[in-house]
């Protein structure tokens, strides 16, 4: 069905969607392996693609002319690329990350943005940021790409030292004549964002104090800056959403008194307008040229509805969408006059691929297969499903089955996603894949907490961090072994950052339902993930760690029942196989945590497993090393949970 427009030379890497034989236990590298094309941006004439691909630990940026051949393969090797964006027509910006740790700037190492402009006309690279003086070379958030008189411009925000004191600054490059000057820099310690009209002119700066938790909205009027809003956000800064319906309002997403999300438009004057309650968004479209607000899109349910707020558009969405028929689309990119559309469609029985859509041709085409070599026979099946928590709560979720096997009494994982307050979704996702391809059921719980079903739900997770966030999901093992699709004495628990919390806290809080678990960069030690947390921030209270306290039902740092759900104080009551595995570049959840939990165990005088991924950060944005995570975690339920 996927018919690859992509290629480029054997040398470099090759795109095309092969097939692959039926086999018993495919290659875990089918499902381990990065993404063969990570994502795809169409230029906004619509004469030309750019996408991000791999080739093992190996990335490239590809540059190719629609209906036409490769124009530009830069090779980027093990750089960890975040993305694309076009600036005009033949201007790509380019943007990576990097875990260093700084000389002479407080705290440990962190994930830094960068961004480099790569001139498809001469082929010449230059990094955004270099060479400024008493400044790091180091972008704080995507660019602002602004066509001034036909021009392409980058509006950039970065650090600049002043009285040795990193501030957040503006910067506007010309893309064209490569020059850099600096427009203005915030407070000394609270601007944490900004946002540039068409003009090039910089009209709002976003303000948020760590330690108070206290947010502001700054609008400029002349040469004049004025606070019009303020409002306390303990758990993080509301920032900046870009600009309303009308391209000159500026755009905040943020809460009301009942925790409620409303996204509210300010004028120049102050003045105020909060979008009709039943405009329900999670992500927002915004017009590349006029930077108007179009509409946006949210997950309800298992459905990604868009909505535009024109018609027409709406309409055209949804021609688009039809001509896929059971597929679910998402928006990647689309030209400047949104006729050439280029989205994913994510097949339930091929999984993803990239396509093109031409509205004014009246047609649409495959691009490329996200997984390269992922024939239909080697996609398990999943399906929705619903059950209660001891409570009575309904908890939603995702149940994959392996391919061709009886839907009676299977060996079962348990996965549970990050966060906590993030969610599962429908759709192919590899690691559960995996695990179904070894002959195992994979539940996928949206336990309390989780994001995307309502403030009432999410509020459900405070204060259960171990507790009734983690009955959620042995409740779910309990349904399933009701219902006869499960065996429950073959169960284990696998988890990725709080994922792998919940598999320690399976081993040591819920014992008695899980044969092993596996955690992949899971906190251990809760006071010293919170203490990590403050030093971070130089000592000092912040919202990350308020967050944290929120869900763990501590009053502080010092609170006595951290130490109750810390896995690792706990390491004496473990009575099943475990393993853990952890980057050790990890700078959400340090790789301490793992390492404290692996020597609570020794102490404890029971076994563990501990595999290190070197160069590894908490997002597995390496190729070998997510391969091995994978493989040693295959590697270890098939050993202690034998799927036949």
């Amino acid at each position: 069905m996927f018919k690859t427009l992509f290629a480029a030379s054997a040398a470099c890497f090759a795109l095309l969607s092969g097939t692959a034989q039926a086999a018993a236990k495919p290659d875990l590298a089918i499902y381990g392996q990065l993404p063969s094309v990570e994502s795809v941006e169409i230029s906004p004439d619509g004469t030309k693609l750019a996408f991000v691909a791999t080739n093992g630990d190996e990335r490239f940026v590809v540059i190719r002319q629609i209906g036409g051949s490769i124009l530009k393969t830069i090779y980027a090797g093990a750089m960890k690329l975040r993305g694309v964006e076009w600036a005009g027509r033949d201007h790509l910006l380019v943007v990576s990350s990097r875990t260093a740790e700084v000389r002479g700037v407080l705290g440990r190492s962190r994930e830094y943005l960068m961004a480099l402009d790569y001139n498809v006309a001469t082929g010449q690279q230059t990094g955004l940021l270099r060479n400024q003086a008493e400044s790091m070379n180091v972008i704080l958030d995507w660019p602002m790409v602004r066509m001034i008189d036909g021009r392409p411009f980058a509006f950039v925000e970065g650090v600049h030292f002043v009285n040795n004191y990193g501030r957040n600054t503006l910067y506007r490059i010309d893309l064209d004549k490569q020059t850099t000057r600096m427009l203005d820099f915030g407070s000394e310690n609270d601007t944490d964002g900004w946002l540039v009209d068409a003009s090039g002119q910089a009209v709002a700066q976003s303000l948020y104090n760590q330690n108070s938790g206290r947010w502001g909205l700054k609008i400029r009027t002349g040469m004049n800056w004025r606070k019009v809003d303020e409002a306390q956000a303990p758990m993080g800064s509301y920032g900046l959403s870009g600009f309303g319906r009308d391209g000159q309002t500026i755009l905040v997403w943020r809460t009301d008194e009942k925790n409620n999300d409303l996204l509210r438009e300010y004028r120049a004057d102050g003045q105020r307008a909060d979008l009709p309650s039943d405009i329900d968004l999670s992500g927002l479209i915004h017009d590349p040229q006029t930077l108007a607000l179009l509409g946006g899109y949210k997950l309800k349910g298992d459905d990604l509805n868009y909505t535009f707020f024109d018609p027409e558009a709406q309409k055209t969405w949804n021609a688009v969408v039809k001509a896929f028929g059971s597929e679910r689309i998402s928006l990647s990119s689309w030209s400047q006059n949104r006729r050439k559309v280029v989205v994913l469609a994510d097949s339930a029985t091929e999984g993803p691929a990239y396509a093109l859509v031409d509205l004014d041709a009246r047609k649409a085409e495959f691009l490329v297969q996200v997984y390269k070599n992922l024939a239909p026979e080697l996609i398990s099946p999943v399906r929705s499903i619903k059950y209660k928590a001891a409570d009575g709560l309904e908890i939603s979720g995702y149940l994959t089955l392996p391919r061709g096997k009886d839907p009676k009494n299977l060996p079962l994982i348990v996965l549970p996603h990050g966060g906590p307050e993030g969610r599962d979704a429908p759709g192919f996702d590899w690691w559960s894949q995996a695990l179904a391809s070894r002959g195992y059921a994979v539940l996928q719980p949206n336990f309390r907490g989780s994001e995307g079903f309502g403030w009432d739900f999410v509020k459900a997770g405070f204060g259960e961090w171990g507790k009734k966030m983690q009955t959620d999901l042995s409740d779910g093992v309990r349904w399933l072994a009701k219902e006869g699709t499960i065996d429950p004495k073959r169960v284990c628990i696998v988890g990725a950052s709080y994922g792998g919390y919940a598999a320690l806290a399976g081993a040591t809080l819920d014992r008695g339902v899980y044969r092993c678990a596996v955690s992949v960069a899971g906190p251990s030690d809760l006071k010293k993930m919170l203490l990590s947390v403050r030093e971070a921030h130089n000592g000092e209270a912040s919202s990350s760690q308020r967050y944290w306290l929120r869900f763990m039902g501590a009053e502080g740092i010092k609170d006595p029942d951290l130490a109750a759900l810390s896995p690792a104080k706990l390491a004496d009551k473990v009575e099943i196989p475990l393993l853990l595995i952890h980057g050790k570049d990890d700078t959400v959840v340090r790789y301490d945590q793992s390492q404290t939990m692996a020597d609570a165990m020794k102490k404890a005088g029971k076994p563990v497993s501990f595999v290190t991924l070197d160069g590894e950060d908490h997002w597995l944005s390496r190729g070998a090393t997510r391969l091995k995570m994978l493989t040693e975690t295959v590697a270890f339920v098939e050993k202690n949970n034998p799927p036949d």
